[in-house]
């Protein structure tokens, strides 16, 4: 004869194993710029990144970005303007390889941050996003308070001069 109190009612599988936590480790901005690819440039600093994330944050809040490739490229062609950030872990990189020179010929200014992660996060998405275009804010758009840091950040992007890049000839 069977104690039925003796049974275990619910099974612990796994619970005395050391295994990963559901909590990702987050990495460091060093170990992010490590997985950027060749055309990543130019790819925004330590600070400058965070600050483009906290950009990206506030201009999707009042709804003054574009996410993703579609978008963007969608919104240059009816004229858009404004401020590109781009992830620099991209891969394959011919999903974004056409967007610098598309920005450059529209004469909008560009940077790259390390994560594709990050930048879909500030954007307020679930997905990764590979870019993001910011709005130019008009005086129409009370609510944005990210001016300072919008100037700051395409003037910081103006700077860089694409000509500059050494191609190395193989």
């Amino acid at each position: 004869r069977v104690d039925c109190r003796s049974i275990p009612t619910h099974t612990t599988m796994g619970d005395d194993q050391d295994t990963k936590s559901d909590a990702v480790v987050a990495k460091s901005y060093e170990e992010r710029v490590e997985a950027v690819n060749v055309i990543s440039q130019p790819l925004a600093s330590k600070k400058s990144t965070k600050k483009a994330h906290k950009l990206v944050k506030k201009a999707a809040s009042v709804k003054l970005i574009r996410r993703g490739v579609k978008e963007v490229v969608k919104g240059l062609r009816k004229g858009e303007s404004g401020l590109a950030i781009l992830a620099g872990d991209i891969y394959p990189i011919d999903v974004i390889s056409h967007l610098p020179i598309l920005l450059e010929e529209k004469n909008i200014p560009y940077l790259f941050v390390p994560s594709k992660q990050d930048l879909g996060a500030a954007a307020s998405t679930k997905r990764p996003t590979s870019v993001v275009l910011i709005r130019t804010p008009t005086k129409g758009n009370k609510d944005f308070d990210g001016k300072e840091l919008y100037d700051t950040l395409v003037s910081e992007a103006k700077e860089y001069d694409p000509t500059s890049v050494a191609v190395s000839s193989s």
